[in-house]
C-alpha cells in the first residue's frame, strides 16, 4: 500500500484494485488526453497529460517541459498524486518512483510506476452533508482582492469531492473556473484540512440571504485528508440520523 493512502477507512467503495479495469481506466486517461494535475501535500503541482501507459514495462509517462521550474519541486516531493476527470468521474492514484526522462530529440517525459490500485470518485453520487449546527464550519482562502488578502467564507455543505460556500455580499467575486490553492477547511475542531479548490458555479440564495452559493470542487487532497473528510461525512450523517430518531 503507498504511503499516500495508508488504508483510509471509509474509501474502501471507491477503490479500483482490478487489473483489467484499473487499466482500462488509464487507457481512457491516456486515449482521451484529459487533464491530469500531479500534486504534493505541500501544494506543489503540475497539469500535464497522460502520454502513454506501459503495463508491461511497469510505466505511466505524463508529457513534461523540461523548463518549468515546477517539474524539480515535484522531484523533489516525497509523496505525489496524479487527479483527473473522465466526464462526471473523478480519477486519482498514487504516483510513486517520479522521474524526469528526457529524449534525444530534446523531448522529456514524467514516468512513474505503474499505479496497481486507485480511486474512483462519481461526483454526481457523492454523499453532501449539512454540518451540524453546533458547529461553525470555514473555509479560509487567499483572494488578491480582499482587504486582508484572505477571505473566511461559511461552509454550506460537504461532500468528498464538492463544497458549497456561503459568499456575503460585498465580498470580492469568486468566479467559475478560479482555482484558488492552499485553502483551508475547517469543519470541526478535528477536521481541518488543506486542499485546492475550483470554482464550478456562483447561485443566488434563496430566501433573504444577503449572498451567493459558491459550488467548488475539492481537488489536490492527499490521502490522509481523504480519509479525514470521509469520516467526517459519515459521522455527521450517522448523528444527523440520531437526531432525527430521537425528535421522532
Amino acid at each position: 500500500m503507498s504511503t499516500l493512502f495508508p488504508d483510509p477507512e471509509g474509501l474502501d467503495d471507491f477503490r479500483v484494485f482490478d487489473p483489467y479495469e484499473v487499466h482500462a481506466l488509464l487507457r481512457q486517461m491516456a486515449e482521451q488526453r484529459v487533464l491530469v494535475t500531479i500534486a504534493t501535500a505541500d501544494g506543489i503541482s503540475y497539469t500535464t497529460t497522460l502520454w502513454e501507459v506501459d503495463k508491461a514495462q511497469g510505466v505511466v509517462r505524463f508529457g513534461a517541459d523540461s523548463r518549468d521550474p515546477q517539474i524539480d519541486r515535484l522531484l523533489d516531493a516525497e509523496d505525489a498524486v496524479a487527479v483527473s476527470y473522465l466526464d462526471d468521474v473523478k480519477i486519482q492514484f498514487d504516483v510513486a518512483g517520479l522521474v524526469h526522462v528526457h529524449a534525444s530529440d530534446g523531448a522529456s517525459a514524467l514516468n512513474c510506476r505503474y499505479p496497481h490500485e486507485l480511486y474512483r470518485f462519481q461526483r454526481r453520487h457523492a454523499y453532501r452533508v449539512q454540518p451540524l449546527r453546533n458547529a461553525t464550519p470555514h473555509v479560509r482562502l487567499r483572494h488578491p482582492a480582499a482587504a486582508d488578502g484572505e477571505l473566511t467564507l461559511r461552509v454550506i455543505d460537504v461532500s468528498i469531492t464538492g463544497i458549497a460556500l456561503f459568499q456575503p455580499a460585498g465580498q470580492p467575486a469568486l468566479e467559475p473556473g478560479l482555482q484558488i490553492d492552499g485553502v483551508v477547511i475547517g469543519l470541526d475542531a478535528q477536521t481541518q484540512l488543506k486542499a485546492m479548490l475550483r470554482v464550478v458555479h456562483v447561485t443566488s440564495m434563496n430566501g433573504q440571504a444577503a449572498g451567493v452559493r459558491v459550488g467548488c470542487e475539492i481537488e489536490n487532497m492527499d490521502g490522509e485528508s481523504l480519509r479525514t473528510l470521509q469520516r467526517y461525512i459519515d459521522q455527521t450523517q450517522k448523528r444527523r440520523r440520531m437526531m432525527s430518531a430521537d425528535g421522532a
